[in-house]
């Protein structure tokens, strides 16, 4: 065994190691995004594909396929910022912290709770202005970082770019490193690493999708104001398992009671369970179709991953455990029962 690692220890390998640590350390702050590039540039490469066989240009097609994934993504979150930037307006119009008393007020008589409805009023306006503090402290940060963040979106604008156009050659390097013996087990993991970028964004991302539009048509025609908007946050929030649509329409549902527009209260609360029915179904169907993950696996890659990668951390999370159990999964059935 001595002889085996003497022989390969060599010079060239020695400074193979020392100098993708030192690669690694440079690109280490970036990774992120680099990481995040390849996975988009998975979902946008089919679309290139399609453009191409119009245009025959291959990075013109590139180009437009980005462009026509990230205007939707651009008007989103614009849209999300005017519709706050209105509620917050109305609030403020309104006058209606009168009417947050009000309400608080009418919520304690009705769920007969001793407390005093003034300091409770207090405390909720106090919670109320810690939260808006936070949010534009937290806004001024992100101004503030600008620089940075333009370096990311360059970085994930190329990487995706580079990813799409190049991937392939990208992959066979990589693979001409594998000894003949693990080509199999290599194939088959970047088959199983498909399998969980289209079973989280199939069974994740498309399901909020669903569930947020069918959450604008319902809260629309139910007569709320903001009805597209409930649904926005309703799509968003079905992206965080533990949560899902529940919090909008049960706080819709005890605005109607608290309010006594009873009969509007038991439609949102039927159509909110309809939207739960409908998660619970489209969302196993989906996954499971192409990556058998426990739940449990993508929960914890959905809330430990943004605490370590922030945003990116939605997706990179989820996929980073997924692919880390379908890898151990295969290299369970072919070396280990293999041998049995």
């Amino acid at each position: 065994m001595e002889i085996d690692i003497k022989k390969h220890l060599t010079f060239p390998v020695f400074l193979i190691c020392f100098l993708l640590i030192i690669s690694l350390i440079f690109i280490f702050p970036a990774l992120k995004m680099i990481v995040l590039g390849a996975i988009l540039a998975y979902l946008i490469k089919p679309i290139a594909f399609k453009i191409q066989s119009k245009l025959k240009y291959s990075s013109v097609s590139i180009i437009i396929a980005m462009i026509t994934v990230i205007i939707p993504l651009i008007v989103l979150v614009g849209y999300i910022s005017y519709e706050l930037y209105s509620v917050v307006s109305t609030i403020i119009t309104s006058g209606s912290i009168l009417d947050i008393n009000q309400f608080i007020s009418q919520c304690i008589n009705y769920l007969h709770i001793n407390v005093n409805p003034n300091e409770l009023s207090q405390s909720v306006t106090s919670s109320f202005e810690t939260i808006i503090s936070y949010v534009m402290n937290y806004s001024v940060s992100i101004v503030s970082k600008f620089a940075n963040l333009s370096l990311d979106l360059f970085i994930l604008v190329c990487s995706v770019f580079y990813f799409v156009r190049d991937g392939d050659k990208c992959l066979k390097f990589i693979k001409s490193f594998i000894p003949d013996d693990s080509i199999n087990f290599f194939d088959k993991t970047i088959e199983d690493i498909k399998n969980v970028l289209r079973s989280i964004f199939y069974g994740h991302f498309l399901t909020a999708i669903i569930i947020g539009i069918f959450g604008c048509i319902g809260y629309s025609i139910l007569g709320y104001p903001f009805g597209a908007f409930l649904g926005v946050l309703t799509g968003i929030l079905q992206l965080i398992p533990i949560f899902g649509p529940w919090p909008i329409y049960w706080t819709l549902f005890f605005i109607d009671v608290i309010s006594g527009n009873y009969p509007r209260a038991v439609v949102v609360l039927l159509f909110g369970f309809f939207l739960s029915g409908v998660d619970m179904y489209i969302r196993p169907a989906l996954s499971s179709h192409y990556a058998d993950i426990h739940p449990l696996i993508l929960l914890v890659g959905f809330l430990a991953g943004p605490l370590v990668y922030g945003i990116v951390g939605f997706i990179a999370g989820p996929l980073i455990l997924g692919i880390t159990y379908t890898v151990l999964d295969s290299y369970r059935k072919e070396y280990l029962m293999g041998d049995e």
